[in-house]
């Protein structure tokens, strides 16, 4: 009786996460490209697509999954928007956006007795950072393929000067189709970083070897 009711349960959340990644999977959020997403990269909310741009340029950020797996107190059930994965272990997270539904009360409690740490990320303590804007751009080049030669050839100007500016990065590849392309995709691969705090980017941007 046990086994059965235990089947009947892992059958129901089966059926509850394929509805919800089903309903998020019509949702189209700019930008399409990532480089963090470990399987399909659904998002509910707006707000919940740009705090995944945010994790992609943050590197202590190993990796994450969108609607994870199913959270349950009595009959209740919820989907978390994130799992975050850090040397320092997993997180259940939930984008709180600034206009939409707020996760359940209870979600907190539910993830910690699953062994799960939990937290929400609220929209409005990002939706206007600078950094947000950034890393978007960034992404757009979360697929643009860098040959080996460019590759070897940047890095190895970095290693040679310690840093420089966007213009002058760009300025070594003279023959590739988007130099801009080429720094991005690097950076987004952590092979190099860029100062995408304080200003939009652009020629002055600092970049450096990781």
């Amino acid at each position: 009786m046990l086994s059965n009711a235990l089947a009947c349960g892992s059958l129901t959340h089966t059926r509850i996460l394929s509805r919800v990644r089903k309903a998020a999977l019509v949702n189209t959020f700019a930008p399409r490209g990532t480089v963090r997403c470990l399987g399909d990269a659904v998002f509910r909310t707006k707000a919940a697509r740009d705090a995944a741009c945010l994790w992609d340029l943050d590197g202590s950020v190993i990796g994450r999954r969108c609607l994870p797996e199913v959270t349950v107190r009595n009959k209740q059930h919820h989907v978390p928007d994130f799992t975050i994965e850090r040397v320092s272990g997993i997180t259940f997270v939930d984008v709180v956006p600034i206009d939409g539904p707020s996760p359940p009360k209870w979600a907190a409690d539910a993830s910690e007795k699953s062994g799960r740490r939990y937290t929400t990320f609220l929209e409005a303590s990002f939706n206007e950072d600078r950094r947000l804007e950034n890393a978007r751009e960034l992404l757009r080049y979360a697929a643009y393929p860098v040959p080996l030669r460019d590759r070897a050839r940047f890095l190895a100007f970095l290693d040679e000067h310690g840093s420089a500016s966007l213009a002058t990065c760009i300025s070594i590849f003279r023959n590739a189709r988007d130099p801009v392309g080429v720094v991005a995709s690097l950076a987004l691969q952590r092979f190099v970083e860029m100062d995408i705090d304080e200003a939009c980017l652009g020629p002055d941007t600092i970049v450096c070897r990781l």
